[in-house]
Formats: structure tokens, C-alpha cells, sequence
């Protein structure tokens, strides 16, 4: 049990998620989940390393913010933002004003669509780097793979920054390229039968 708590509706869910209210939402509805779509993706790499060294939470309470600074994480568009949208954001109080994160996601938004002439989608890229079940660990006992590392190595030699090995575990448990939803937490199971559905994409 010492990776469980109890829900308000009783139920055994992951220990982190009792902490913020906010949590509880995330953990049962987004977390774990598979993601297929472009964007998502896109913005899960972004918020992930604005991030780094940070709490979730902070990134959490402030990702409509994000949103609204960052064209809906709109990638063709970010990758044509300039000084005037620099300044912009890095006077914008209801994001991390952090200039080398801030520079990092337009150079990511350029490196985007690089990836998207070359590859077809950001979906097809990143599913191609899932585990095999008998690659993954106990759930949350690391906070990196082999798999997390191959993709941060592939995203790095591609030009995008700020997204090591391990920024990019922590994206592939949010967006459900593995289910590290603790064993006995009532959403496991519902992660493992949205994977078992998910159509995996494949460009």
C-alpha cells in the first residue's frame, strides 16, 4: 500500500495524487492514458520541460496560461515567433518566464516541423520508441528507461533542447506509451484497457 492512498470515493489510487485537489482530476482522467494527437503530444513535450526542476503542480495550475501564451501549442506557429513574442512572454506573469525554456520551445517548434516533413507525425515518431512489456520495470520505481533515453537521444540529435531522459519518462507515463499507474490503483486498469484499444500510429 505505501504507493496507494484511498480517494474520496474509497477507491485505491497512485499515493501522488492525494496531494493537490487538482491531482486527483489529472491522475483519473489524462494520466496514463494513450495520446495519438500531434498537438498533445507537442505540448506534453513543452510543458515538461518548462518543468525541469520545478513541480508539476506549478505547470499544472498554469497550463491554460501556457496555452494562451503559446498559440494552443500551434507548432507552425511558435516556430515563427520572434523578439516581439520573446519580450512577450518573458513579461507574461501566468507562465515560468524562463528564457532558456522559453527559447527551447520555439527552437522545439522549429525542430517540430522538421520532424513532421520528415517523419508525418509526431505520433508515429514517439509510439515508435513504446516499450515492450517485458522491458518495463516494476511501476514508479525509476524514473528513466532504456526507451526513455533512446528517445531523448533521437530528439537531441534532431536539435530539440531541454528534453533529457529523464523529462522525456515523465512524458511517456502522462501520455500512456507505458502504464506506470501503481499496481492495486483503481485507474490501472482502465489505463490498460484504453492501450488495449489504442491504434497505434504508424505515420
Amino acid at each position: 500500500m505505501e504507493k496507494l492512498t484511498i480517494g474520496p470515493d474509497g477507491q485505491p489510487r497512485c499515493r501522488w495524487c492525494d496531494a493537490p485537489p487538482e491531482f486527483l482530476d489529472y491522475h483519473d482522467k489524462e494520466w496514463g492514458f494513450p495520446v495519438s494527437e500531434d498537438i498533445r503530444l507537442f505540448e506534453k513535450l513543452c510543458l515538461e520541460s518548462f518543468q525541469s526542476g520545478l513541480s508539476w503542480r506549478t505547470i499544472l495550475n498554469k497550463r491554460d496560461n501556457f496555452r494562451a501564451a503559446f498559440a494552443g501549442f500551434d507548432y507552425t506557429r511558435i516556430a515563427a515567433f520572434g523578439d516581439a513574442d520573446r519580450a512577450r512572454l518573458m513579461s507574461d506573469t501566468g507562465i515560468v518566464r524562463n528564457k532558456s525554456k522559453i527559447d527551447a520551445t520555439i527552437n522545439n517548434a522549429q525542430r517540430m516541423c522538421q520532424l513532421m516533413e520528415e517523419e508525418g507525425s509526431l505520433s508515429a515518431f514517439v509510439w515508435a520508441f513504446e516499450p515492450a512489456p517485458d522491458a518495463l520495470a516494476e511501476p514508479q520505481t525509476t524514473s528513466t528507461s532504456a526507451a526513455s533515453h533512446a528517445l531523448a537521444k533521437e530528439l537531441k540529435k534532431r536539435g530539440w533542447k531541454f528534453l533529457g531522459p529523464t523529462t522525456v519518462f515523465a512524458f511517456m507515463q502522462a501520455m500512456g506509451l507505458i502504464n506506470d499507474h501503481a499496481k492495486g490503483c483503481v485507474i490501472r486498469d482502465k489505463a490498460a484497457q484504453a492501450r488495449q484499444k489504442f491504434a497505434r500510429p504508424t505515420g
